[in-house]
Formats: structure tokens, C-alpha cells, sequence
């Protein structure tokens, strides 16, 4: 299970959705929920959609939201005789489930948001049906089948009509077979996945004192000298490993401006830094402020340009460069001049 947050709000008052799905179907169910919903309203909700159509899950996957480790919940499952597993950052084969099936549904609800307008939440049991009566690779079959042992009567079959016939014992003495073929093929989707994932994986470690640059997608929507996303840094530091923390984690030595964020990186997030001592910049000839941006002040015009359409010409394009370029590329200009007070 897992939680899709921050959706636009219904009439209703819904913003958020609990996604469930069950390991060996794969079916999915899709309940709207609050994003403020405490762990007392979910339990409620949980046995109303799921306990009483399902039964009482052995055990269950989740991240570790406040709601879902909070003692309520671990004691409402305790008494339940559920087993709760926690999943692990950057360990998709514990959560990564929930998170394609969280993916396939954002997909169809972003292409029929301007058809569902702001009432989302009263489209979404059609999203779940159109779901689980989708054909299924991992499985071979589409999850409504799977669960219930037969094809889903849909609208392309309601034409159909006469008394319907139960199936014989035969359906029911295949189920296990059945259920042996499923868990087989989902090895060979595992196997599958992870053939296309070790192509791509090197092994990459680091000891107590190197230098490495640490990725800044953990803090995304952060500026970095007036850059957002694709124009932003892609890697800061460089830093000293001080200690490693199991077999893919390591601690590092941060500096005083980031200390209020935890000092333990997957190894994922690392890149080697190689030392090049004529990539220093130094940062005293750098003036910035706290939030890491600097001022860059033109000193002169270099060039202007005319835009040339058929019978006018529009705008003007300007090009100048910062006191630091002009300074070396053009050292006569500042000979016996001081620009402070003609920028």
C-alpha cells in the first residue's frame, strides 16, 4: 500500500488516494481519502473496502508514513494477525509495486482531468475497474481474472444473454495449478527486470577519507545561484567520507550550511570526485549570500543587434559579459578606470 498526496481537492474534500494491490493478483484498489485522514479513519476505511471483501492479509508492504508506524496501526494489526514490513529508500524490489501501479494510475488520471474536471474522486472507481480488467504482462492475464477465476463481464460482452451455467469442479481443481503458473511467471518478470537493471549497475565503493560530490535531487525546488531544476547543479561539494554505514550507505562530512540535513547518503546519490587542483574556485573572490546566489553586475555593452523582419526591423538584442570576463578578456579597460560608479 501507498499514498498518493497532494492532488487538487474535490468538491467532496478529497486530495489524496490509497492505493492497495495485492502481490499475487495484482489487483489494485483505488480509495480516495484525506490527506489529513488519521491512522483511527484509515483502519475504518481498511476494513470496510478491504478486510470485508478480502479477508485479513497475512502481511503488508508500506513506507514508512507516520500513520502506518504509529502505534495504532501496529497494534491494530497485531490484533488482526498482520504482519507489517516496512520498505527500504532506494530498494525498489520492496515497494516498487505499488509504485508502477501508482504510475499507471497518475497516467490515466492526468488524461482525463480536463473530462473529470474537479471531481476526480467520482471517476476513480472506473480507473480502478478499467485497471484490473487490463491484460497484465507479469501474469499473464488481467487481475480480475486471476482473483476470481474467470473473465469480467464488461461491456463488450453485455449482449450475452440466457441463464448462465455454474462451472464445474474442474475450474476449481485447476486453481492451484493456476496459481503455481502465476508465481512462476512472476520469477521471470522478477528475473527480467533485474537483467535489465544489472546492465546499467556498477559497483561503486568508497573508503573512510576520500572525496566525493554528493547529487542534489534530495532537495528539489532548491535555487542554487539563481538556478532551478534542469539549469541547477547536478552534484555540490566536494566531501570527505568519515564513516560507512552497511554495505550501501556512507556517512559524510558536511558543512556548518547543511546541517540540518542528515549526514548518511545511499551510495546512489555519490559520485567519485576526481582532484583537480585548477578546478578550485576560490570562494573569497565570490561574494554570496545565505542562500548561495551571487550578483553579477554588467560593466559594458559588447555588441547590439537588430531584429530584421521583411519590411521593419523589432527589438534589440544586448550582449555583455560580467566584471570578471571583461577583466580578462579586455585588461585595457580597466586600466586607470574605475567603473563602481558607471555600471
Amino acid at each position: 500500500m501507498d499514498l498518493i498526496t497532494k492532488l487538487p481537492k474535490t468538491p467532496r474534500g478529497f486530495d489524496a488516494i490509497w492505493v492497495i494491490v495485492d502481490r499475487l493478483t495484482k489487483s489494485a484498489h483505488f480509495l480516495a481519502i484525506r490527506e489529513s485522514s488519521s491512522a483511527e479513519q484509515l483502519a475504518d476505511i481498511y476494513v470496510r473496502e478491504i478486510v470485508a471483501r478480502h479477508g485479513v492479509p497475512v502481511s503488508i508492504v508500506s513506507d514508512r508514513d507516520t500513520r502506518f508506524t504509529s502505534r495504532f496501526w501496529e497494534k491494530f494489526h497485531t490484533e488482526l494477525g498482520t504482519r507489517l514490513h516496512f520498505s527500504t529508500a532506494f530498494h525498489p524490489q520492496t515497494d516498487g509495486q505499488s509504485k508502477r501501479t501508482i504510475q499507471t494510475l497518475e497516467d490515466m488520471l492526468r488524461a482525463c482531468a480536463i473530462d473529470f474536471g474537479g471531481s476526480w474522486d467520482r471517476h476513480l472507481p472506473l480507473a480502478e475497474f478499467a485497471y484490473n480488467n487490463s491484460y497484465h504482462s507479469s501474469i499473464g492475464v488481467p487481475p480480475y481474472e486471476m482473483l476470481y477465476g474467470r473473465k469480467c463481464r464488461t461491456p463488450i460482452c453485455w449482449g450475452e444473454v440466457g441463464q448462465r451455467v455454474m462451472g464445474s469442479t474442474e475450474v476449481i481443481l485447476q486453481a492451484p495449478e493456476m496459481i503455481q503458473m502465476v508465481r512462476d511467471r512472476l520469477v521471470t518478470a522478477q528475473s527480467r527486470q533485474k537483467s535489465y537493471t544489472d546492465k546499467r549497475r556498477s559497483d561503486l565503493e568508497f573508503q573512510v577519507g576520500d572525496r566525493v560530490l554528493l547529487k542534489v535531487s534530495p532537495w528539489k525546488g532548491v535555487i542554487r545561484f539563481r538556478k532551478r531544476g534542469k539549469l541547477g547543479p547536478r552534484y555540490i561539494g566536494p566531501y570527505r567520507v568519515i564513516a560507512r554505514v552497511g554495505r550501501v550507505a556512507y556517512r559524510l562530512e558536511l558543512p556548518e550550511e547543511l546541517s540540518l540535513i542528515h549526514n548518511t547518503f545511499h551510495v546512489s546519490q555519490l559520485c567519485k570526485y576526481i582532484v583537480d587542483e585548477s578546478a578550485v574556485v576560490p570562494l573569497e573572490d565570490i561574494q554570496i549570500d545565505e542562500q548561495l546566489n551571487y550578483v553579477e553586475k554588467p560593466i559594458a555593452i559588447l555588441e547590439r543587434k537588430a531584429k530584421k523582419l521583411r519590411n521593419k526591423e523589432v527589438g534589440s538584442e544586448w550582449t555583455w559579459e560580467p566584471e570578471a570576463e571583461m577583466r580578462e578578456h579586455y585588461p585595457e579597460l580597466f586600466e586607470g578606470v574605475d567603473f563602481e560608479d558607471e555600471v
